[in-house]
């Protein structure tokens, strides 16, 4: 016997007998087999049950914290730290803060919440914390403010000074979040909402790839990041936008926000299609004649003549918001409500739009800049008379387009789409026209009644219309269209949420079904990149071509009257 032979079985034992039994450990001995030797990995339905049993832990329980328990909603967030840059910037004053804000005065932010601004001018805690305050009584959906509920969701407020340029900057970063981290019981967990210059986000981006802030740690601290709009001025910048955050971010952490997304009324086109077994079997081109949508502002450019020069209506209307309307008016039930089942449905329809050539352009695309006019009883000035435009702008600030979805659900049906600004009034719409019905039964009438329309307003008397045939009382056989409509306000007793609340709770939910994926952007710029460059090759246009207070251009009236159409009045 050698050193490295095996010890014999010591007195009083059995040595184990070989019979073709593979242990388990913890679990019943199986007997193998013929032909099987003992130690193959298990087969049959009950070895692999008798192996996994004797591999299962039990897993390790989170520590609880007394604080969090009896919460209103099981959907709380996590503990976290909201680190804002661009913090002293107008959108963070008018729509974040005020939605963090309105999150915690109703209970749904955790306790173990931080908010860190970022941003260029030197305030101290204190100072940040005062005008997040004044921005509070101006902009807040609920007012007065309630000082307690102000004193203490103030208390969760820092701020660190700092360009977005500068690297030292980000090692600074690190380590406050770290003592965050330590002094707010945050858990790792990080949110980054870049309320910045759309010219920051790949720098910063590479900044918070650089000091390691975009690592998740095994078994808790996530890390996401909010991107607002416009993500990219054409195919290519999103492409190059969209790799630089691949190389720090993976995609399940990007949450690329378009607010339209979070309106209460559009989330409702989900529920009112796939919710109800009456409307989706007629949601199809055998019912329905053309689809119309519309997002019409009454407001000018707003002292933002400097960035609508820069991207006109077709990058701030048509390539996002006019895009994920049509969108989810179009798309496929998905298999299951969750976010990626959603957005491959939205990407599906945007995938089944052809680019246009210039000629299509030609036809099918109209563009618009309001000269002089009345809105609302007050006179208001030509676009190219706002400060920061160029006196011989050719700047869009009408859009009006026939798209057609070449897939099974939608082959022939035009969608006329159309956005502008100094517009009659502020309204955005879809609008759902059925077909005629086959055969004039009612010919005695004495007018034949409008063609059944399903119209979902969105914006601001959000609600559902549904107009439809009736008979009018008295002798004879009279018919006319009458509206069924459901409003949101007189239907529900609740309050609703801002279209930020909505979208930033989802994020710290790590729920994307309604922030739009790389691909998704990537498509919608390839719809629109052709129309802008088709424009940029052709002759100059007569602008201004519509009177601020009208609808529109009338090239605009006329794409939908050589299809025997006309826009919806609204």
């Amino acid at each position: 016997m050698t050193d490295d032979a095996p010890a014999p079985p010591a007195a009083g034992l059995d040595k184990p007998a070989t019979t073709g039994v593979r242990e388990v450990a913890g679990t019943a001995k199986a007997p193998a087999r013929p032909g099987r030797a003992a130690d193959d990995v298990p087969r049959t339905a009950r070895e692999l049950r008798l192996a996994r049993a004797g591999k299962r832990r039990p897993a390790p329980k989170a520590a609880a914290n007394p604080l969090r328990e009896g919460l209103r909603l099981e959907r709380v967030p996590d503990p976290a730290t909201f680190v804002l840059f661009g913090a002293t910037g107008d959108l963070a004053h008018r729509k974040v803060v005020p939605a963090l804000f309105q999150l915690w005065r109703t209970n749904l932010l955790p306790h173990e919440f931080a908010i860190l601004g970022i941003g260029r001018r030197p305030y101290t805690d204190e100072a940040f914390r005062a005008e997040l305050r004044a921005s509070l009584d101006q902009f807040s959906r609920v007012l007065p403010i309630e000082t307690a509920v102000w004193e203490e969701f103030a208390r969760r407020i820092c701020y660190q000074r700092g360009n977005f340029n500068e690297p030292s900057q980000y090692d600074q970063l690190a380590a406050r979040l770290d003592d965050l981290d330590r002094e707010r019981g945050t858990a790792g967990n990080r949110l980054y909402y870049l309320a910045t210059q759309p010219s920051a986000f790949a720098e910063i981006i590479a900044q918070l790839g650089r000091v390691g802030l975009d690592h998740e740690q095994h078994g808790g601290g996530w890390r996401r990041i909010v991107i607002e709009k416009p993500f990219g001025r054409d195919l290519n910048s999103a492409i190059r936008l969209n790799r630089e955050v691949g190389k720090v971010f993976r995609e399940s952490q990007v949450y690329r926000i378009d607010h339209y997304l979070g309106k209460e009324t559009v989330r409702n086109i989900l529920v009112f299609r796939f919710g109800n077994g009456i409307f989706e079997p007629i949601w199809h081109r055998r019912y329905v004649d053309h689809v119309q949508i519309t997002v019409a502002e009454s407001i000018g450019v707003e002292n933002r003549g400097s960035f609508y020069e820069e991207a006109g209506a077709s990058r701030d209307f048509l390539q996002n918001h006019l895009m994920q309307l049509l969108s989810l008016v179009a798309m496929e039930p998905p298999a299951t409500f969750d976010a990626e089942a959603l957005r491959d449905e939205k990407v599906k329809v945007l995938r089944a739009i052809e680019p246009m050539s210039p000629d299509m352009v030609a036809a099918n695309v109209v563009r618009g800049q309001y000269g002089p006019g009345w809105v609302t009883a007050e006179q208001a000035g030509g676009y190219r008379g706002e400060p920061e435009v160029d006196p011989e702008s050719e700047t869009e600030t009408y859009v009006a387009a026939r798209l057609l979805v070449d897939d099974w659900r939608w082959a022939g049906v035009p969608f006329y789409l159309r956005a502008g600004k100094r517009l009659p009034k502020r309204a955005t719409e879809i609008a759902i026209q059925f077909k005629q019905v086959p055969h004039a039964l009612f010919k005695d009438s004495s007018a034949d009644p409008d063609a059944n329309l399903l119209a979902l307003r969105i914006q601001p008397d959000e609600g559902i219309l549904l107009r439809f045939a009736a008979k009018v009382p008295g002798l004879g056989v009279d018919v006319r269209a009458v509206n069924m409509d459901f409003t949101y306000g007189s239907a529900f007793s609740v309050d609703s949420p801002d279209a930020y609340e909505t979208l930033i709770l989802d994020a710290l939910l790590g729920d994307a079904s309604l922030f739009t994926r790389a691909d998704e952007v990537e498509k919608a710029w390839a719809i629109v990149d052709p129309i802008i460059d088709a424009w940029a090759n052709g002759p100059a246009p007569a602008f201004p071509n519509y009177a601020a207070g009208s609808w529109g251009p009338a090239a605009s009236d006329e794409l939908l009257e050589r299809d025997g159409r006309r826009w919806r009045r609204i």
